[in-house]
């Protein structure tokens, strides 16, 4: 059986990437099947440490290339992921199970931000002040932080790396990426193509594991910062004991994302809209949305009409299926608890008008397959509400008027994306404005930000006060130092020659 080892290069790893020893694995599912077709390494204490030191010795070096050049290394990198956008979309796609097609919008979306990153020598200049005081000049630099980290979930096993190690890398960093034990290889043939790039050995090092190996990074003394993408708790934990051991950390958590759908809103097109974003890879989205709030009961009526003739047209299917709409979920316990969240949901009293249970697909009967689930009546005191479901499980809750939609976003635990859909500008300017969320979109259903602005949520879905990737990203990983200077004017001094007299 195909075994995923750490990928740790350089010289001071000791001449390449070793198995680890310890002989702890965790099993990759092909999640259309349901059977095991790799082995991931888990990687030891030892093995982080290795590729510290590889990562140390390469850095000064690294941060010593001119920008130019750093940015020519991301540039030949966007070439290879272009030739090789297929190939690892197929990868992704099997051990993931989103279809092929929503696995190359993975990659595109951190193709993206590589792109982004191509920019650093813009993006990397400081700030000057000429005559700040008599003969004084004051000037800041940016600077790469040394040794950094990123523990990435499994739901975008390339788009969320190279969210974190494009600007990371170009801004003079080396890295350590620690990836979801469900779906790692992908993330180890991203590290072998920026090596086939130019990248120099020891600057992206790949290690592998569950807790273990996220609490060694989070104690490594020589790991100046992490930064972390996954469920809420986690996060909480990731932020709280990495700012204890002293690093910089940012940790994006969980979501329960809103739409509001107005009187006036183009219904047709929020149903296609919601059925993209709410079903779309699963559900398997931090910014999916799983919550629609129709204004009025009769919007309400009248989306839930639409609604379930099209979530009836949705084709699920396994993650090769050209004709697919979404595939099966990552593996058995996910699959598990999604459908424990759709009975939470009706014991507590949602009515279940579309339910995706039993979901079975004839030839493979044991993949994780879940159907489009839709509930309404949803209140704001089901569990089923509260909580992150993570799967393809819409819930109406209906709002009687616009300051009782605003309302719910802006009162819920998490604060990650919301959007609006009316043809009002003010209901939407008054909106934006005021909703306590930290993405918005105006009849844009996923308001995932483009690379050159920054992704982030607020309350529990994000701890830190910075952003992922575009200029947030590159403050994050990187420090500011700044010199004040004033030079002596002629003198007696062994330069005075230097200063032409009249």
């Amino acid at each position: 059986m195909r075994q995923i080892d750490p990928f740790i290069a350089g010289d001071a790893a000791g001449g390449g990437s070793v198995r680890p020893e310890n002989g702890r694995a965790g099993d990759v599912f092909d999640p259309s099947t349901g059977q095991v077709q790799a082995r991931v390494a888990f990687s030891t204490a030892a093995d982080l440490d290795r590729a510290v030191v590889a990562a140390a010795a390469a850095q000064p070096g690294w941060a010593a290339t001119n920008p130019q050049r750093r940015a020519r290394v991301l540039f030949r990198f966007r070439e290879l992921l272009e030739a090789n956008m297929q190939d690892l979309a197929e990868l992704l796609a099997s051990e993931h199970g989103k279809v092929v097609a929503d696995a190359r919008g993975d990659v595109l979306r951190g193709l993206e931000v590589i792109e982004f990153s191509c920019g650093i020598p813009h993006a990397m200049k400081g700030e000057y002040t000429q005559g700040a005081g008599p003969g004084i000049d004051v000037y800041a630099m940016r600077q790469p932080l040394g040794v950094v980290a990123g523990i990435t979930p499994f739901n975008f096993p390339a788009m969320i790396p190279m969210w974190m190690f494009g600007p990371a890398i170009a801004a003079g960093n080396a890295f350590i990426l620690k990836p979801s034990e469900r779906d790692p290889s992908v993330p180890v043939r991203l590290a072998e193509l920026m090596l086939e790039a130019g990248l120099p050995e020891g600057i992206l090092q790949v290690v592998h594991g569950d807790k273990e190996m996220v609490d060694a990074i989070l104690d490594h003394p020589a790991i100046s910062a992490v930064s972390f993408v996954g469920s809420s708790d986690i996060a909480h934990y990731v932020y709280g004991r990495g700012a204890a051991a002293g690093k910089r950390v940012q940790a994006m958590g969980g979501a329960k994302n809103h739409g509001i759908v107005m009187p006036d809103a183009d219904l047709d097109q929020v149903v296609h809209d919601l059925c993209g974003a709410a079903f779309g890879s699963a559900g398997e989205r931090c910014m999916a949305l799983p919550v629609v709030v129709p204004v009025g009961d009769a919007t309400a009526d009248a989306l839930r009409e639409r609604l379930i003739p099209a979530m009836a047209a949705l084709k699920v299917g396994v993650s090769t299926d050209p004709d697919a709409h979404y595939g099966p979920v990552v593996n058995a316990a996910h699959k598990a608890r999604i459908e424990d969240w759709i009975q939470t949901g009706v014991d507590e009293g949602a009515e279940l008008v579309v339910d995706g249970r039993g979901l079975v697909l004839q030839g493979h009967e044991h993949g994780f397959f879940v159907g489009p689930t839709l509930f309404d009546r949803v209140t704001t005191a089901m569990r089923a509400y509260r909580e992150e479901i993570f799967g393809p499980v819409l819930q109406i809750v209906r709002a009687p008027d616009f300051e009782t939609a605003l309302r719910l976003p802006s009162a819920h635990q998490y604060g990650n994306g919301v959007s609006i859909f009316t043809r009002n500008g003010h209901a939407a300017r008054e909106f934006a404005q005021r909703v306590n969320v930290g993405m918005v979109g105006i009849n844009v259903p996923i308001p995932v930000p483009v690379a050159y602005h920054s992704f982030g949520g607020w309350k529990r879905s994000g701890f830190g006060d910075t952003n992922q990737y575009g200029m947030e990203g590159v403050r994050f990983w990187t420090k500011v130092k700044t010199v004040t200077q004033r030079w002596p004017d002629g003198g007696e001094g062994d330069n005075a020659f230097l200063i032409p007299t009249s």
